[in-house]
C-alpha cells in the first residue's frame, strides 16, 4: 500500500492536471520534496507558511537568476505545497565531492554573481515576515535586542551553563553596535547551503528562497561560511558521510575573489559572531540540551557557541 506521503504528493500533482504516474522522493533537509521527471513539488512539514511565502517572492526575483516557473501553489496551514517546473541537475553539496577544483571555482563565481544579483534586489512591499534563523531585527536600530533576549531566556534553561551564557552576553554586548543600522531593504537568501544550490554540469542556480528577507548582504556569507566549515551539518543525511571541510576550505577564498564587497563591510568579524551566535542560539531554544555541554556533540549548539566565545568557530578560520 502507498505511503500517505506518496498519495498526498500524487493527488497534488493530479489536482492541476499534472502526470503521477512516476515520481521519486528527492533527499532534503528541511522540506518534503517529490519530483516527476519535469516538476518538483515541495511540502512544508513546518505550521509557518514558508511556501506560500516564496511563491509571492518568487514575482519579484530577477530573471536572471532563474527561478523556475511556478505550476501551483496552496495547501492548508502547516501543509502549504509549491509545484515548480523541475530544472536540470543535482544540488551542489551532492556534486561536490567528485568535482575538480577548477569546476569548484567556477561554481562559486558564477554563485557570487547571482548573490549580487539577489542582493541589490529591492525587499518587496508587502512580503509575508517570517521568523529568520538569525535572531537579529531588521530595520531596527537596536537590531540585537531579540538576541540579547535570548540569551537571557536560554540561561534559565536545564543543562545551560550560567557561565558561558554569561561569556555570550558580554560578547554580544561588545559587537553589538557593529550590526546598526541592521538595512532590510534588499534581499538575501537566508538559506544559502550548497543544497540550495543547483548544479547541472556546467552552470549553477539557486533555489529554495522560502527563508529570504530583506537584511544585509553579510547575513548570506555568514551561512556560506558555516556551511563549508561543518558541510556535514548542511546536508541531506544521505550525503553527510561525503561531506568534508578540507573539500570546501578554498571557497571562502574564491568567494572573496569574485564578490569582494561581500567581504568589506565595517567591522565584518565582529557582525559574523553576532550571526554565529544568533543562528546557534535560536537552535539551542528551539531545541532546549537534555544533557549538559560536556555530553554532547561538539557541534551542539552549546559547544559551538564556547568555540565563539573562545576564539575557535569557523569564523576565526
Amino acid at each position: 500500500m502507498p505511503k500517505l506521503s506518496e498519495l498526498k504528493a500524487r493527488k497534488t500533482l493530479m489536482s492541476v492536471g499534472l502526470d503521477a504516474s512516476k515520481f521519486e522522493l528527492a533527499c532534503s533537509v528541511t522540506n518534503e520534496v517529490w519530483l516527476t521527471e519535469t516538476h518538483a513539488v515541495r511540502f512544508n512539514k513546518a505550521g509557518d507558511g514558508r511556501l506560500r511565502r516564496e511563491a509571492f517572492l518568487a514575482r519579484h526575483l530577477p530573471h536572471e537568476l532563474g527561478y523556475p516557473p511556478i505550476v501551483a501553489y496552496g495547501g492548508d496551514v502547516g501543509a502549504d505545497y509549491l509545484i515548480l517546473e523541475r530544472l536540470p541537475g543535482r544540488p551542489l553539496a551532492h556534486c561536490w565531492p567528485s568535482m575538480s577544483d577548477g569546476t569548484r571555482q567556477n561554481a562559486v563565481t558564477q554563485l557570487a554573481h547571482q548573490l549580487q544579483l539577489l542582493h541589490s534586489t529591492r525587499t518587496p512591499a508587502g512580503l509575508p515576515p517570517i521568523e529568520a534563523p538569525q535572531l537579529i531585527q531588521a530595520g531596527s536600530t537596536k537590531a540585537a535586542e531579540p538576541l540579547m533576549r535570548a540569551v537571557e531566556h536560554a540561561r534559565r534553561l536545564p543543562h545551560v551553563d550560567t557561565t558561558l551564557m554569561s561569556d555570550v552576553s558580554l560578547l554580544v554586548h561588545e559587537n553589538a553596535q557593529a550590526l546598526d543600522p541592521f538595512d532590510g531593504s534588499t534581499l538575501v537568501h537566508g538559506d544559502l547551503t550548497f543544497e540550495n544550490i543547483l548544479w547541472d554540469g556546467r552552470n549553477v542556480t539557486m533555489l529554495d528562497y522560502e527563508w529570504s528577507q530583506g537584511a544585509p548582504a553579510d547575513v548570506d556569507l555568514d551561512i556560506l561560511l558555516r556551511c563549508c566549515a561543518l558541510p556535514f551539518l548542511h546536508v541531506a543525511p544521505a550525503y553527510e558521510r561525503l561531506a568534508d571541510p578540507r573539500d570546501y576550505r578554498n571557497v571562502p577564498g574564491w568567494l572573496a575573489q569574485a564578490y569582494p564587497a561581500l567581504f568589506e563591510v565595517p567591522r565584518l568579524g565582529a557582525r559574523l559572531v553576532l550571526y554565529s551566535i544568533s543562528f546557534d542560539m535560536r537552535e539551542l531554544l528551539k531545541f532546549p540540551p537534555k544533557a549538559s555541554a560536556r555530553d554532547l556533540s561538539p557541534h551542539h549548539p552549546l559547544n559551538r557557541m564556547r568555540q565563539t566565545v573562545d576564539g575557535r568557530s569557523y569564523i576565526a578560520r
